[in-house]
Protein backbone atom coordinates (compact mmCIF):
# COMPACT_ATOMS: atom_id res chain seq x y z
CA UNK A 1 0.00 0.00 0.00
CA UNK A 2 1.09 3.47 -0.20
CA UNK A 3 -0.09 5.30 2.09
CA UNK A 4 1.49 4.94 5.56
CA UNK A 5 -0.29 2.36 8.17
CA UNK A 6 -1.97 3.59 10.94
CA UNK A 7 0.42 1.87 13.58
CA UNK A 8 -0.31 4.11 16.31
CA UNK A 9 -4.44 3.87 15.90
CA UNK A 10 -3.83 -0.08 15.49
CA UNK A 11 -2.44 -0.28 18.44
CA UNK A 12 -5.22 1.60 20.33
CA UNK A 13 -8.00 -0.16 18.67
CA UNK A 14 -6.06 -3.28 19.83
CA UNK A 15 -5.52 -2.21 23.22
CA UNK A 16 -9.45 -1.29 23.52
CA UNK A 17 -10.64 -5.39 22.11
CA UNK A 18 -7.82 -6.59 24.64
CA UNK A 19 -9.16 -4.74 28.02
CA UNK A 20 -12.41 -5.25 27.17
CA UNK A 21 -12.11 -8.84 26.97
CA UNK A 22 -9.89 -9.20 29.70
CA UNK A 23 -12.49 -7.05 31.95
CA UNK A 24 -14.86 -9.79 31.06
CA UNK A 25 -12.63 -12.23 33.02
CA UNK A 26 -12.34 -10.08 36.09
CA UNK A 27 -15.94 -9.90 36.76
CA UNK A 28 -17.51 -13.16 35.66
CA UNK A 29 -17.09 -14.88 38.92
CA UNK A 30 -19.26 -12.60 40.31
CA UNK A 31 -22.03 -14.53 38.76
CA UNK A 32 -24.19 -11.72 37.73
CA UNK A 33 -22.99 -11.95 34.32
CA UNK A 34 -25.12 -14.59 33.13
CA UNK A 35 -24.24 -15.16 29.44
CA UNK A 36 -22.04 -17.62 28.10
CA UNK A 37 -18.95 -15.58 27.27
CA UNK A 38 -16.46 -17.20 23.57
CA UNK A 39 -13.61 -14.69 24.48
CA UNK A 40 -11.36 -13.36 21.07
CA UNK A 41 -8.26 -12.65 23.05
CA UNK A 42 -4.74 -13.62 21.10
CA UNK A 43 -6.57 -12.78 17.87
CA UNK A 44 -6.92 -8.80 18.02
CA UNK A 45 -4.70 -8.26 14.86
CA UNK A 46 -7.73 -9.56 12.66
CA UNK A 47 -10.11 -7.64 13.87
CA UNK A 48 -8.42 -4.55 13.90
CA UNK A 49 -6.49 -4.76 10.68
CA UNK A 50 -9.96 -5.84 8.46
CA UNK A 51 -12.26 -3.25 10.38
CA UNK A 52 -9.92 -0.42 9.98
CA UNK A 53 -10.73 -0.17 5.77
CA UNK A 54 -14.40 -0.39 6.40
CA UNK A 55 -16.84 2.58 6.40
CA UNK A 56 -19.52 2.67 9.00
CA UNK A 57 -22.62 1.72 6.57
CA UNK A 58 -20.17 -1.26 5.44
CA UNK A 59 -22.31 -4.59 6.75
CA UNK A 60 -20.32 -7.03 8.90
CA UNK A 61 -21.72 -10.46 10.31
CA UNK A 62 -19.42 -12.63 12.31
CA UNK A 63 -20.02 -15.52 14.80
CA UNK A 64 -20.56 -16.03 18.61
CA UNK A 65 -17.24 -14.76 19.36
CA UNK A 66 -18.03 -11.61 18.04
CA UNK A 67 -17.30 -8.88 20.90
CA UNK A 68 -14.06 -7.95 19.38
CA UNK A 69 -15.03 -7.17 15.35
CA UNK A 70 -18.18 -4.87 17.22
CA UNK A 71 -16.21 -2.67 18.54
CA UNK A 72 -13.28 -2.37 15.96
CA UNK A 73 -16.10 -1.18 13.56
CA UNK A 74 -16.93 0.98 16.31
CA UNK A 75 -19.60 -0.18 18.96
CA UNK A 76 -19.95 1.63 21.89
CA UNK A 77 -18.69 -0.98 24.54
CA UNK A 78 -21.44 -0.19 27.27
CA UNK A 79 -24.40 -1.21 25.47
CA UNK A 80 -22.37 -4.29 24.41
CA UNK A 81 -22.01 -5.11 28.65
CA UNK A 82 -25.21 -4.37 29.14
CA UNK A 83 -26.58 -6.72 26.69
CA UNK A 84 -24.61 -9.24 28.63
CA UNK A 85 -25.51 -8.64 31.87
CA UNK A 86 -28.90 -8.61 30.46
CA UNK A 87 -29.70 -5.28 31.11
CA UNK A 88 -32.70 -3.18 29.07
CA UNK A 89 -30.02 -0.82 28.07
CA UNK A 90 -28.18 -3.76 25.78
CA UNK A 91 -27.69 -3.64 22.06
CA UNK A 92 -30.37 -6.00 22.30
CA UNK A 93 -32.19 -4.63 25.18
CA UNK A 94 -30.91 -7.55 27.17
CA UNK A 95 -32.54 -9.76 25.00
CA UNK A 96 -29.53 -11.31 22.87
CA UNK A 97 -26.66 -12.26 25.12
CA UNK A 98 -22.74 -12.37 23.82
CA UNK A 99 -23.56 -14.09 21.11
CA UNK A 100 -26.20 -12.24 19.52
CA UNK A 101 -24.96 -8.67 19.18
CA UNK A 102 -26.80 -6.20 17.02
CA UNK A 103 -25.73 -2.48 15.67
CA UNK A 104 -27.52 -2.28 12.69
CA UNK A 105 -26.37 1.89 12.40
CA UNK A 106 -22.83 0.59 11.68
CA UNK A 107 -24.16 -2.24 9.54
CA UNK A 108 -23.62 -5.16 11.87
CA UNK A 109 -27.47 -6.20 11.48
CA UNK A 110 -26.81 -9.61 14.49
CA UNK A 111 -24.57 -12.22 14.74
CA UNK A 112 -25.08 -15.54 14.90
CA UNK A 113 -24.27 -18.35 16.77
CA UNK A 114 -24.98 -20.89 14.16
CA UNK A 115 -21.67 -22.12 12.86
CA UNK A 116 -21.54 -20.70 9.42
CA UNK A 117 -24.77 -19.06 9.44
CA UNK A 118 -23.35 -15.18 9.03
CA UNK A 119 -21.81 -16.43 5.46
CA UNK A 120 -24.50 -16.29 3.78
CA UNK A 121 -26.22 -13.18 5.42
CA UNK A 122 -23.07 -11.16 4.12
CA UNK A 123 -23.33 -12.64 0.73
CA UNK A 124 -27.43 -11.35 0.68
CA UNK A 125 -26.27 -7.85 1.58
CA UNK A 126 -23.45 -8.00 -0.99
CA UNK A 127 -25.98 -8.89 -3.31
CA UNK A 128 -28.32 -5.79 -2.14
CA UNK A 129 -25.60 -3.65 -2.60
CA UNK A 130 -24.63 -4.28 -6.21
CA UNK A 131 -28.39 -4.26 -6.94
CA UNK A 132 -28.59 -0.97 -5.08
CA UNK A 133 -25.18 0.56 -6.47
CA UNK A 134 -24.93 1.62 -3.22
CA UNK A 135 -21.08 1.04 -2.67
CA UNK A 136 -20.94 -0.81 0.29
CA UNK A 137 -19.28 -3.57 0.49
CA UNK A 138 -20.00 -6.55 2.92
CA UNK A 139 -17.17 -8.54 5.59
CA UNK A 140 -18.21 -11.99 7.14
CA UNK A 141 -16.30 -13.20 9.75
CA UNK A 142 -15.89 -16.81 10.31
CA UNK A 143 -14.00 -19.77 11.94
CA UNK A 144 -12.15 -22.49 10.32
CA UNK A 145 -14.78 -25.01 11.31
CA UNK A 146 -17.60 -23.34 9.43
CA UNK A 147 -15.21 -24.04 6.32
CA UNK A 148 -17.05 -27.07 6.78
CA UNK A 149 -20.39 -26.30 6.45
CA UNK A 150 -22.31 -26.47 3.05
CA UNK A 151 -23.35 -23.19 3.45
CA UNK A 152 -19.46 -22.26 2.92
CA UNK A 153 -19.10 -23.69 -0.56
CA UNK A 154 -22.35 -22.52 -1.49
CA UNK A 155 -21.87 -18.68 -0.56
CA UNK A 156 -18.45 -18.55 -2.32
CA UNK A 157 -19.67 -20.00 -5.69
CA UNK A 158 -22.73 -17.75 -5.68
CA UNK A 159 -20.49 -14.47 -4.83
CA UNK A 160 -18.08 -14.98 -7.85
CA UNK A 161 -20.88 -15.74 -10.00
CA UNK A 162 -22.38 -12.77 -9.33
CA UNK A 163 -19.13 -10.88 -8.78
CA UNK A 164 -20.17 -10.07 -5.55
CA UNK A 165 -18.59 -7.17 -2.84
CA UNK A 166 -18.14 -9.51 -0.20
CA UNK A 167 -14.97 -10.05 2.11
CA UNK A 168 -14.81 -13.68 3.56
CA UNK A 169 -12.62 -13.57 6.82
CA UNK A 170 -11.63 -17.09 7.55
CA UNK A 171 -9.79 -16.61 11.31
CA UNK A 172 -7.84 -19.77 11.08
CA UNK A 173 -7.34 -20.53 14.93
CA UNK A 174 -6.76 -24.62 14.46
CA UNK A 175 -9.88 -25.49 16.44
CA UNK A 176 -13.45 -26.33 15.93
CA UNK A 177 -14.33 -26.18 19.98
CA UNK A 178 -12.09 -28.84 20.74
CA UNK A 179 -11.10 -30.58 17.86
CA UNK A 180 -8.05 -29.63 16.25
CA UNK A 181 -8.23 -28.96 12.62
CA UNK A 182 -5.83 -31.75 11.42
CA UNK A 183 -8.16 -34.04 12.75
CA UNK A 184 -11.36 -32.68 10.75
CA UNK A 185 -8.82 -31.56 7.18
CA UNK A 186 -6.74 -33.32 4.77
CA UNK A 187 -5.15 -29.84 4.49
CA UNK A 188 -4.86 -27.27 6.41
CA UNK A 189 -4.78 -24.30 3.64
CA UNK A 190 -8.81 -23.52 3.41
CA UNK A 191 -7.56 -20.60 1.16
CA UNK A 192 -7.21 -23.28 -1.15
CA UNK A 193 -11.07 -23.67 -1.28
CA UNK A 194 -11.94 -20.28 -2.47
CA UNK A 195 -9.42 -19.99 -5.16
CA UNK A 196 -10.76 -22.58 -6.45
CA UNK A 197 -13.82 -20.86 -7.12
CA UNK A 198 -11.90 -18.22 -8.72
CA UNK A 199 -11.62 -15.34 -6.34
CA UNK A 200 -8.55 -13.93 -4.87
CA UNK A 201 -7.62 -15.84 -1.95
CA UNK A 202 -4.51 -15.19 0.68
CA UNK A 203 -3.19 -16.98 3.69
CA UNK A 204 -1.39 -14.63 6.41
CA UNK A 205 -0.24 -14.52 9.48
CA UNK A 206 -3.38 -13.41 11.51
CA UNK A 207 -0.77 -12.36 14.63
CA UNK A 208 0.83 -9.60 12.36
CA UNK A 209 -1.35 -6.10 12.34
CA UNK A 210 0.50 -5.10 9.79
CA UNK A 211 -0.19 -8.29 6.90
CA UNK A 212 -3.22 -7.89 7.98
CA UNK A 213 -3.94 -4.30 7.60
CA UNK A 214 -2.06 -4.55 4.13
CA UNK A 215 -4.28 -7.75 2.98
CA UNK A 216 -7.70 -5.88 4.26
CA UNK A 217 -6.48 -3.19 2.33
CA UNK A 218 -6.05 -5.14 -1.01
CA UNK A 219 -9.02 -6.65 -0.24
CA UNK A 220 -11.44 -4.00 0.05
CA UNK A 221 -10.35 -1.74 -2.45
CA UNK A 222 -10.76 -5.06 -4.90
CA UNK A 223 -14.60 -4.95 -3.76
CA UNK A 224 -15.07 -1.62 -4.13
CA UNK A 225 -13.64 -1.52 -7.96
CA UNK A 226 -16.79 -4.36 -8.36
CA UNK A 227 -14.48 -7.03 -9.07
CA UNK A 228 -15.80 -9.71 -7.48
CA UNK A 229 -15.38 -11.34 -3.84
CA UNK A 230 -11.99 -11.42 -2.06
CA UNK A 231 -10.98 -14.52 0.86
CA UNK A 232 -8.09 -13.55 3.42
CA UNK A 233 -7.45 -16.56 5.84
CA UNK A 234 -5.40 -15.38 8.88
CA UNK A 235 -3.71 -17.86 10.85
CA UNK A 236 -4.12 -17.04 15.01
CA UNK A 237 -4.63 -18.49 18.05
CA UNK A 238 -7.24 -18.14 20.72
CA UNK A 239 -5.57 -18.22 24.50
CA UNK A 240 -9.16 -19.11 26.33
CA UNK A 241 -11.40 -22.00 26.25
CA UNK A 242 -13.79 -22.13 23.62
CA UNK A 243 -16.40 -20.62 26.28
CA UNK A 244 -15.87 -18.70 29.45
CA UNK A 245 -12.90 -17.32 30.89
CA UNK A 246 -10.75 -20.24 31.62
CA UNK A 247 -8.41 -21.75 29.15
CA UNK A 248 -8.96 -25.40 27.34
CA UNK A 249 -6.25 -26.61 29.16
CA UNK A 250 -7.67 -26.58 32.09
CA UNK A 251 -10.04 -29.64 30.90
CA UNK A 252 -8.11 -31.74 28.79
CA UNK A 253 -8.97 -30.04 25.78
CA UNK A 254 -5.53 -29.01 24.26
CA UNK A 255 -2.04 -29.31 25.50
CA UNK A 256 -1.03 -26.15 27.70
CA UNK A 257 2.20 -26.39 25.68
CA UNK A 258 0.69 -25.32 22.57
CA UNK A 259 -0.76 -22.12 24.18
CA UNK A 260 2.53 -21.17 25.95
CA UNK A 261 4.03 -21.47 22.45
CA UNK A 262 1.46 -19.11 21.03
CA UNK A 263 1.62 -16.57 23.72
CA UNK A 264 4.66 -14.74 22.81
CA UNK A 265 3.35 -14.19 19.44
CA UNK A 266 0.66 -11.94 21.33
CA UNK A 267 -0.36 -9.60 18.03
CA UNK A 268 0.02 -6.78 20.62
CA UNK A 269 3.56 -7.44 22.20
CA UNK A 270 4.43 -7.50 18.49
CA UNK A 271 3.47 -4.42 17.24
CA UNK A 272 4.64 -2.58 20.28
CA UNK A 273 8.08 -3.93 19.86
CA UNK A 274 7.35 -2.50 16.46
CA UNK A 275 6.85 0.91 17.25
CA UNK A 276 9.48 0.95 20.17
CA UNK A 277 12.10 0.72 17.04
CA UNK A 278 10.58 4.15 15.89
CA UNK A 279 10.84 5.42 19.05
CA UNK A 280 7.10 4.33 20.88
CA UNK A 281 7.97 4.87 24.31
CA UNK A 282 7.10 2.61 26.74
CA UNK A 283 5.07 4.69 29.27
CA UNK A 284 2.77 5.80 26.52
CA UNK A 285 1.74 2.30 25.93
CA UNK A 286 0.96 1.65 29.70
CA UNK A 287 -1.18 5.17 29.60
CA UNK A 288 -3.17 3.80 26.94
CA UNK A 289 -3.59 0.62 29.33
CA UNK A 290 -4.85 2.45 31.94
CA UNK A 291 -6.87 5.22 30.48
CA UNK A 292 -8.79 2.28 28.63
CA UNK A 293 -8.98 0.19 31.18
CA UNK A 294 -10.83 3.15 33.03
CA UNK A 295 -13.47 4.27 30.57
CA UNK A 296 -13.89 0.45 30.15
CA UNK A 297 -14.40 0.28 34.36
CA UNK A 298 -16.51 3.09 33.68
CA UNK A 299 -18.97 1.51 30.96
CA UNK A 300 -19.66 -1.81 33.00
CA UNK A 301 -20.51 0.32 35.72
CA UNK A 302 -22.59 1.69 33.97
CA UNK A 303 -24.19 -1.24 32.17
CA UNK A 304 -24.41 -3.88 35.71
CA UNK A 305 -26.35 -0.46 37.22
CA UNK A 306 -29.18 -0.42 34.34
CA UNK A 307 -32.44 -1.66 34.65
CA UNK A 308 -33.55 -4.99 33.49
CA UNK A 309 -36.17 -5.37 30.20
CA UNK A 310 -39.84 -4.95 31.59
CA UNK A 311 -41.74 -8.16 31.04
CA UNK A 312 -43.68 -7.58 28.35
CA UNK A 313 -41.06 -6.65 25.99
CA UNK A 314 -40.98 -9.96 23.79
CA UNK A 315 -44.29 -8.88 22.95
CA UNK A 316 -43.14 -5.54 21.82
CA UNK A 317 -40.69 -7.25 19.86
CA UNK A 318 -43.18 -9.14 17.93
CA UNK A 319 -45.61 -6.54 16.79
CA UNK A 320 -43.12 -3.22 16.42
CA UNK A 321 -42.54 -3.05 13.37
CA UNK A 322 -39.25 -1.33 12.80
CA UNK A 323 -37.17 -2.09 15.97
CA UNK A 324 -34.55 -3.39 17.07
Amino acid sequence: MNTPIPLRGLLRTMILLRRFEEKIVEVYGRQDMKTPVHLYIGQEAVATGVCAHLRPEDYLFTTHRNHCHCLAKGADPTPLYAEFYGRVTGCCRGMGGSMHSSFPALGILGTSAIVGGGIPHGVGTALASRLRGDGRVSVVFFGDGASEEGTFHESLNFAALKKLPVLFVCENNGYATASPLANRQPSGDISRRAAAYGMPAERLDGNDVEAVYEAAGRAVEHLRRGLGPYFLEPATYRWKGHVGPGEDWENGARPRAELEEWKPRCPLARLLRRLETEGFDRAEYDLLLAETGARLDEALERARSAGFPPLDQPEHFLFRQGEC
